[in-house]
């Protein structure tokens, strides 16, 4: 087998897992390039290759590279954009809703055994901001740039609001309302470091272009 054939066959192999995984038929995936469901079928069994133009709009249908298309990779290592946000999307609303679980437990918890407690809503206050630090987590490592920083607001301003009524139900006095003027320089820091990494990525970019 030459390198001709053999690229052929690895493309064919990416191609079909890709066009499975989108759920997709030969002929929707025809249909979408203005091909032949045949000529789709050649690609698959390793028959032919198209031309560099329809390399990069598969790669752009996809949401993956060009290099993707044709480079042999491990099971499941290269995954469709669409793919990759909707088990992402799933992964995110599977742990936030852990946390709400766990507020549910400690709020019935709370009832059983602490029927004097007046704030037994607590628990699901709290689980705003453990929320907020789930998703920031995740946007980081995905690097979900504007979900960052509105998981961030979130977190300082419900954390702040979660204080509060932490102090209130101790007996705090009425001054405890200027724990949220601690808020506003940490939100305009958080603005300032969001900002100040755009610029520096952009920067990199401009640095790496010229």
């Amino acid at each position: 087998m030459d390198e001709q054939d053999s690229l052929a066959e690895i493309f064919g192999k990416n191609i079909t897992r890709l066009r499975k995984m989108e759920n997709m038929t030969q002929l929707e995936l025809a249909e979408k390039l203005n091909y032949s469901d045949k000529a789709i079928s050649k690609w698959e069994q390793g028959n032919s290759l198209p031309d560099v133009r329809v390399l990069v709009r598969l790669a752009d249908l996809f949401g993956v590279t060009v290099d993707d298309l044709i480079r042999e990779h491990k099971e499941n290592t290269v995954v469709p954009k669409n793919t990759r946000i909707r088990s992402r999307f799933i992964t995110v609303v599977c742990s936030v809703g852990i946390c709400w679980l766990v507020a549910v437990c400690v709020f019935v918890l709370l009832g059983i055994f602490g029927e004097h407690l007046s704030f037994k809503w607590l628990p699901f206050l709290f689980a705003v901001p453990a929320s907020a630090i789930v998703v920031l987590v995740f946007s980081c490592v995905w690097h979900w740039k504007w979900v960052r920083i509105i998981s961030i607001t979130v977190l300082i301003w419900t954390a702040i609001t979660c204080v509060y009524f932490v102090a209130y139900a101790l007996g705090a006095g009425s001054s405890i309302w200027l724990l949220f003027l601690i808020g506003i320089p940490l939100q305009v820091l958080a603005l300032f470091f969001f900002v100040w990494r755009r610029k520096a990525g952009f920067r990199e970019i401009h640095e790496k272009n010229t």
